[in-house]
């Protein structure tokens, strides 16, 4: 599901006008990244948690030639899926197309 999905998914369900829609959208997501960005966790209810960590550098190899190479120190971004997601996600049958 893309951005624009999702703002017409808020349009159709609440109402609003698209302007409107966008501008909810946009502003729920700035919160998300301006919180992340100051490293503090996001916990949706009955979504699940979006958590910053810090990852230390460590050694790795150039996989094309072998070399050992120093791989820096980075955050990442992980996403732990709530309890009731995970069980609506595996009560709900997929659509598969083979």
């Amino acid at each position: 599901m893309t951005k624009a999905e999702i703002i017409e998914s808020v349009n159709k369900k609440v109402g609003l006008s698209k302007r409107e829609s966008t501008r909810i959208v946009d502003t729920v997501f700035e919160i998300i990244k301006a919180t992340l960005e100051r490293e503090e966790n996001v916990k949706i209810s009955g979504f699940g948690n979006f958590v910053v960590r810090k990852k230390r550098s460590r050694r790795g190899r150039n996989p094309q030639t072998g070399q050992e190479i120093e791989i820096s120190s980075r955050k990442v971004l992980t996403f732990k899926a709530s309890p009731v997601l995970k069980r609506e996600l595996n009560q709900q049958p997929h659509n598969a197309t083979a």
